[in-house]
């Protein structure tokens, strides 16, 4: 990854706002700004199809049951996606549900919905930043095993056609080593929320991932140069406040994953304006 490139938006979720987050509208918002990617959660569901969706279950701070009432956390719970249909995920609204209903939608609706949107309106489309949501506490229970979720994966981003337009990247190292052995064109990042070095957390994997995605207050200028002499590009999240997003521009982070697309562009805009000046 070439260390003077500029630094990437990811609208974490879509964009932070009125729109549920993960939801369609959400994606459509976070295009209007331009940012580069759209970065999102898949869960698979019980007829094999690939959903956005941060829990592989009903979270009841983000959703109603299907007649719109709110849910328990042993309710929400047991709503296990893993077990359900799209149809049956779909009659539940994610919130905040204002004066609009809105639904967990499937990878495939979510692409033809943004793709649409930017035909439509000139606009350049962004590319897809999909975490897959994986624990090996859920594994068999609320998920497939890693090397079926793995090439569930790969398959849908072929057939869908994101394919050399998008990213995989998780904090399960099992799912990370399927998707590499099964395609390793398709470029994977690590995600970390832990203090152990860079060393142990990527012999984790049997391979160098194309990122590495630490938490935001864990990257320095000693973070950066160590990225770089492995050969991996740097994304960080969740970069929410314009001091930390000037920080990671200026540190030439790769990509910076936030619930403000429209403030990160902002503010890459003038530093852009600044180092031509």
């Amino acid at each position: 990854m070439d260390a003077s490139a500029i630094t990437e938006v990811h609208g974490h979720r879509g964009c932070c706002g009125p729109f549920p987050a993960n939801s369609v509208k959400a994606f459509l918002e976070a295009a209007r700004t331009g940012c580069h990617w759209l970065e999102m959660d898949v869960v698979i569901t019980g007829d094999n199809e690939v959903l956005v969706s941060h829990e592989p279950w009903m979270d009841p701070a983000t959703c109603t049951g299907p007649a719109g009432m709110p849910l328990s956390e042993e309710a929400g719970r047991s709503a296990n996606i893993f077990k359900m249909s799209v149809e049956e995920v779909q009659r539940y609204h994610l919130l905040p549900a204002g004066a609009f209903a809105t639904w967990k939608p499937t990878l495939t609706e979510v692409h033809a919905h943004v793709h649409r949107e930017c035909a439509e309106n000139s606009m350049p489309m962004p590319r897809f930043n999909i975490e897959v949501k994986s624990d090996p506490a859920w594994y068999g229970t609320y998920q497939p095993s890693p090397a079926v979720f793995a090439q569930r994966m790969v398959q849908e981003i072929h057939v869908v056609g994101l394919h050399g337009h998008c990213l995989v990247q998780s904090f399960d190292p099992a799912i990370l080593e399927v998707m590499h052995r099964t395609d390793p064109s398709i470029p994977l990042a690590l995600l970390v929320e832990n203090r152990a070095s860079m060393a142990e957390n990527l012999h984790l994997l049997d391979f160098t991932p194309a990122y590495y995605s630490p938490e935001h207050h864990q990257i320095d200028v000693a973070v950066v140069a160590e990225v770089r002499s492995r050969g991996m590009g740097l994304l960080t999240w969740t970069v929410n406040e314009a001091a930390d997003m000037r920080r990671m521009i200026a540190l030439g982070v790769d990509g910076l994953i936030t619930d403000r697309p429209e403030l990160a562009m902002r503010l890459l805009r003038d530093h852009g304006a600044r180092t031509v000046g």
